[in-house]
């Protein structure tokens, strides 16, 4: 692949002004985006404080906004402000994604830079940056450097998000170590993250305040659609959103550490943007890509070495206890034979890669011990798997192994022993891996979400690059659109995802989980969510347990829920002889273009992507609990061609708890000029493949 660089339709207009000593301080600044369809207005309040209000087509989006911090050791800073000068700025370029779910990516907003000092001694600087696009906005703070100030201990960023009515919204609690929560409906005013500090499941979870994690999304009574985050998130704290119900307002909450403070950083830094997605559809929330423009370009160059794949594992059977990570227990899954079995299984499927779980020593301490450190060393293999032998079986059938190091929350350990793991795998040509960190972390004074493990995850993104070696991070730090700058950033899990529904008290996830999760979660970027189950109801492993979808919808989600690597979860046996296989076999995993059909939060989507290389395209469209018709155009194939399109459907008497296994499976020839409509049963879903017919 080569190498990726901000190049076609790139131009750049910069217009900078000069410091002005004479700005009243009762003047608005503003900057609208391109089409004029987002307005960001800067202001002085009262108190000399910096604050700012957003429109969309003259509406009101976010009412007046304060903005400052609390610093260790001196006076907060924020009120008591002047404007010294202004900058703008505007970019429009067109650049490429070495994979995702679009080839070419458009960048285009106009910029404000709003130079700011403080009035009285000790005269500190500021600047606040905005960028104005036409889905969204975001904002970051700089602080320049200047004489007094070499480091800056943040004990709050006090940014405010002041909303104009109490939206309906999308919600997990604002926890500092996991994202693994269901999902919550409710308005505004009835957020209630407290009650979910004590998670039946997830031991180690952290809920100081009434707060919400991001992505968080809304809709207005207007029908306005918003979800607040965060963009390059770069030696920082991860950012929760304190909730304050009565005045209809979010704040931004840092995730801390044990030493007290969210932040320490030497002086001159710039923040994390922070980010509001609008939009009039819900669907234009999945299409739009501010979040990934808002990180830096490319750093890494050619990343050819990584190709987007499915992927089988030994891992589902130990959800379903048909086997375990450790050898003591008599049931070791990650065996050299087993590993054979699945490597042969995937190269008679079109399936290009296998992870291996529970491969290393270490398994029998790795979670339940305090001391947790030095557990694994990530190069020793258990005595029954091979590695060399594994990964030469796999080079001659075409099928690539995925390295999995899990790190039992002891990032200290994988730190001391990175480089040594990394090159093993450039010795024997691995590509990929599976990283995990399961558990409180290691010192107990941090949290999974704080400075010091945003600073590690990178750290190791930034050594596996040297290595060649692709990422997809568990129990990580949220994605904030980094992949741009790091394309090494795979995927990440960062959600409640597949493994609850085996072993999870609650009943699993539950048929809106993911209808809610493309409009929140995945805004954020991909996910290894791990498609695919066949046997939903578990049988014979985990009678109590179930999938709460159709198998229909387990097909869509490979079009639905985005990663390129995109699993085949369920065990080989389950497979074998079902017709409704030829869609994973089929289904692509790297996207020319994305276009999303319809779609409302927690109730339905429906997306189409067409591959990169080829005119095949794919189409996934999932339901909630309720049954539901769509009728979707077939406008975005290719006009003059004639397509085969193959639909797996939900039976006549498909539901995801009565009869999920029902499907059926059609041929049609169609093209552009037609519709289809879709069926989909309580809890299912519908995929389809346009394959273009040879003329």
């Amino acid at each position: 692949m080569k190498n990726i660089l901000p190049s076609i339709l790139f131009w750049v207009i910069l217009i900078s002004s000069s410091c002005k000593e004479d700005v009243k301080q009762s003047e608005a600044f503003l900057v609208k985006s391109p089409a004029e369809l987002v307005n960001i207005e800067f202001l002085l309040t009262a108190d000399q404080q910096p604050a700012y209000l957003v429109r969309f087509k003259d509406q009101l989006v976010l009412d007046t906004s304060t903005m400052g911090f609390d610093l260790r050791g001196m006076e907060p800073l924020g009120k008591g402000m002047q404007v010294l000068g202004t900058d703008t700025h505007a970019m429009d370029e067109t650049w490429e994604m070495p994979w995702g779910e679009q080839r070419k990516v458009v960048n285009k907003y106009k910029e404000l830079t709003v130079k700011l000092q403080e009035i009285d001694a000790p005269n500190r600087l500021m600047n606040i940056i905005f960028r104005a696009y036409d889905d969204g906005l975001g904002f970051r703070y700089e602080f320049p450097k200047q004489e007094g100030l070499n480091e800056v201990v943040i004990m709050d960023e006090n940014t405010q998000f002041s909303l104009t009515g109490d939206h309906n919204c999308w919600w997990i609690p604002g926890d500092w170590d996991i994202y693994e929560h269901l999902y919550n409906t409710t308005k505004f005013s009835e957020i209630d993250a407290i009650s979910k500090r004590d998670h039946p499941n997830l031991a180690q979870t952290y809920i100081p305040e009434n707060a919400v994690n991001t992505p968080v999304s809304m809709k207005t009574a207007a029908g306005l659609y918003l979800s607040f985050h965060e963009a390059n998130l770069t030696d920082y704290s991860g950012m929760t959103l304190k909730i304050d119900t009565e005045n209809l307002r979010m704040v931004s909450e840092l995730v801390g550490s044990g030493e007290g403070h969210k932040v320490k950083r030497t002086v001159p830094f710039m923040t994390p943007w922070r980010t509001v997605q609008i939009a009039e559809k819900a669907g234009d929330l999945i299409e739009s890509k501010l979040i990934v423009n808002l990180n830096e370009p490319n750093k890494l160059g050619d990343v050819s070495w990584f190709k987007p794949t499915k992927y089988v594992g030994i891992w589902w059977e130990m959800h379903l206890g048909k086997s375990s990570w450790d050898m003591a227990s008599g049931k070791h899954g990650a065996t050299t034979a087993n590993a054979k079995h699945f490597i042969d299984f995937a190269a008679a499927n079109n399936i290009g890669a296998l992870l291996v779980e529970g491969w290393n020593t270490g398994w029998e301490h790795w979670i339940g011990f305090d001391d947790r450190e030095g557990v694994f060393d990530f190069v020793t293999p258990y005595p029954d798997y091979n590695l060399e032998e594994v990964v030469a079986y796999g080079k001659s059938k075409g099928v690539v192994i995925i390295m999995h190091h899990e790190t039992s929350a002891a990032p200290r350990t994988y730190d001391e022993q990175m480089d040594t793991a990394f090159q093993l795998m450039h010795k024997l040509g691995i590509h990929a891996v599976k990283t995990g960190y399961v558990g409180k972390i290691i010192p107990n004074t941090e949290y999974h979400h704080g400075q010091w493990m945003v600073n590690h995850y990178r750290r190791v993104i930034e050594t596996a690059a040297k290595y060649e070696i692709a990422v997809n991070a568990h129990e990580p730090i949220k994605d904030t659109g980094t992949r741009r700058t790091y394309p090494n950033e795979i995927a990440r899990e960062g959600l409640r995802g597949q493994e609850f529904n085996a072993w999870a008290t609650d009943g699993g996830n539950p048929p809106e989980h993911l209808p809610i999760i493309a409009f929140t979660r995945m805004l954020a970027g991909p996910i290894d969510f791990t498609p695919g189950i066949f046997n939903i109801k578990l049988d014979p492993y985990k009678a109590e347990n179930q999938i709460n979808t159709t198998l229909a919808q387990q097909l869509a989600l490979y079009v639905v829920i985005y990663s390129p690597v995109q699993m085949a979860a369920d065990l080989p046996e389950f497979y074998v002889g079902q017709p409704a296989f030829q869609f994973i076999r089929d289904v692509g995993v790297d996207w020319e273009t994305t276009k999303v059909l319809n779609g409302e939060i927690g109730d339905f989507v429906t997306i189409a992507r067409q591959e990169r290389g080829t005119n095949k395209w794919f189409v996934g469209s999932i339901t909630d609990e309720n049954a539901r018709e769509l009728t979707i155009a077939l406008d975005f194939l290719e006009a003059s061609k004639t397509y085969e399109a193959t639909i797996y459907a939900d039976g006549d008497n498909a539901h995801w708890n009565d009869n999920p296994t029902d499907i059926k499976i059609e041929k049609k020839t169609v093209d552009n000029h037609q519709q289809l409509k879709l069926k989909l049963a309580a809890g299912g879903g519908v995929a389809i493949s346009f394959l273009p017919v040879e003329e």
